[in-house]
């Protein structure tokens, strides 16, 4: 028997206490247990401070936030404070303008404000790269690190702003208010974006409660999201990487299993994050809006983007697409305006000609579904042709999302090449054999995406309605098997980049 295992003295733990409080840690996701050690930590002063106490429940969350950005973030994250004072000063001016022309001065001055830094940290290397391409010349690239989050707090900043000069939220909120919408953490990594209207109109209630049934809620969301995320998404993104890297050293068949494979990964990683996202808010008493409604089985291509990334879609519909004219215009600018709009979108996604290729992609299909609405409507709508639909549907943005992973377009032509030309359904069953866990989860998670939305709704009603011991138990059940069936670490979330 030994006898000389010791407990780690105070020293130690002072000192590995004191590294993570001072430190840098990139590796700080929603799907780690750091981070949801953390959380608990966080979430029992939460409780304490109560609800009664709101200037000071309000100081500790944004304290917690900017502790957190600075974990993820490092020293960069002084660009969220900043950015949160100046957007609150200048759009405070739009307030206090005496005319529309001020008004429109001071809306510009904060647009661009807010813009500047997204533009030099996302597309500096980029227009450099693009420059140099078109000259020739090898001009050399800036050492620059994308800050995490940040398109989504510029966002957020640019709604706020919008909506305070179209009058559409006219309640003065302090700069603390401001700072708890502009840093608050469970939106730091993937969104959903949120309007002002949304979050702080329940922050300024005065009968703001965290509830029990909007702690379960959180709950489901929280453990849906790591099974999402942290179990599916990341196993299935090792097969993803080894294929796109090299298609040409696979067969047709396992590269069809990546394009189905890849489509999967972005809808369970971006969702999955968005679920713990809301669910986390739902922990603290905040109702955020849904980000995904089951997009995969849209019966066209405008009913998708209605579904995927909601908080997004509608952001450029309201920010973007509406400012361009919209639907005011005649048949032509509209469709313009679509087509623009979405390339807008797909290069807002980064940094990369591949990105702007799948905006156009997606831009062309939604200006083809409009064109063709009048002949599309004379088909009957039955059950056939909904599934016809969906399945062309599922196709089209499945096709879509090579281009988005791909590095370029000749990799998205090997691709293609090979599933053309070396096909056959022979390789399944030594596939299935091979990757037989891949193959399942797989099979089982499509299975679930096509599930109808009362099915959902009943098992999260059972879910919420279940035993406190029970909802304990599959949360842990969760915990473990992400560590069980975790590829060695978590995979990095795809949209954090964005």
């Amino acid at each position: 028997m030994n006898d000389d295992i010791t407990m780690p003295d105070i020293t130690t733990i002072l000192r590995s206490l004191g590294d993570f409080l001072m430190f840098q840690d990139g590796s700080l996701q929603f799907c780690t247990l750091q981070f949801l050690a953390l959380f608990v930590v966080f979430f029992a002063g939460y409780l304490l401070i109560g609800q009664k106490r709101r200037t000071l429940m309000i100081a500790y969350v944004v304290v917690f936030n900017l502790f957190f950005a600075y974990k993820v973030n490092g020293l960069l994250m002084l660009l969220m404070p900043l950015t949160t004072i100046l957007s609150w000063l200048l759009t405070r001016s739009i307030r206090q303008a005496d005319t529309p022309r001020w008004r429109t001065i001071w809306l510009v001055a904060v647009i661009v404000t807010d813009l500047l830094p997204l533009l030099y940290f996302k597309y500096t290397n980029f227009f450099i790269g693009t420059v140099s391409a078109l000259l020739q010349t090898n001009f050399p690239m800036l050492d620059i690190v994308l800050p995490v989050g940040i398109s989504f707090f510029t966002f957020q900043a640019i709604s706020y702003s919008v909506d305070v000069y179209r009058n559409r939220f006219k309640e003065d909120v302090t700069l603390l208010e401001y700072s708890f919408f502009m840093t608050f953490f469970p939106l730091l990594f993937a969104g959903p974006i949120t309007r002002a209207g949304t979050l702080l109109t329940q922050l300024r209630d005065k009968h703001h409660l965290v509830l029990q049934r909007s702690v379960y809620a959180g709950m489901w969301l929280i453990t849906i999201g790591m099974l999402k995320k942290g179990l599916v998404a990341d196993y299935i993104s090792e097969y993803n990487n080894w294929i796109f890297e090299d298609p040409m050293a696979y067969s047709g068949f396992e590269n069809l299993v990546a394009v189905l494979s890849y489509t999967l990964q972005i809808y369970l990683d971006f969702s999955g994050y968005s679920d713990i996202s809301i669910g986390l808010a739902a922990l603290m008493g905040f109702r955020l809006r849904d980000n995904f409604n089951f997009p995969y089985q849209s019966l066209n291509v405008t009913e998708f983007w209605h579904r995927w990334h909601i908080s997004l879609s509608t952001w450029i519909r309201d920010y973007l697409y509406i400012p361009l004219g919209g639907n005011r215009v005649g048949m032509a600018r509209r469709n313009w305006n679509l087509f623009i709009t979405m390339v807008i979108a797909g290069f807002w996604h980064g940094s990369s000609w591949m990105f702007v290729i799948w905006g156009a992609i997606h831009g062309a299909a939604l200006v083809f579904h409009k064109l063709m609405k009048p002949v599309l409507e004379r088909i009957p709508d039955n059950r056939f042709v909904r599934i016809v639909s969906c399945a062309l549907t599922f196709l089209f943005v499945a096709v879509a999302w090579v281009f988005f992973r791909a590095d370029s377009l000749p990799t998205v032509m090997n691709i293609f090449t090979r599933i053309a030309t070396d096909f056959s359904w022979d390789y399944a069953m030594p596939f299935f054999s091979a990757r037989t866990l891949l193959s399942l989860l797989l099979i089982v998670s499509y299975a679930m995406l096509f599930i109808h939305d009362r099915t959902y709704r009943l098992l999260e009603r059972m879910f919420i309605e279940s035993p406190w011991l029970m909802k304990l138990i599959l949360l842990v059940c969760t915990i473990q098997l992400l560590i069980n069936f975790s590829t060695g670490n978590i995979q990095p979330f795809i949209y954090s980049q964005f």
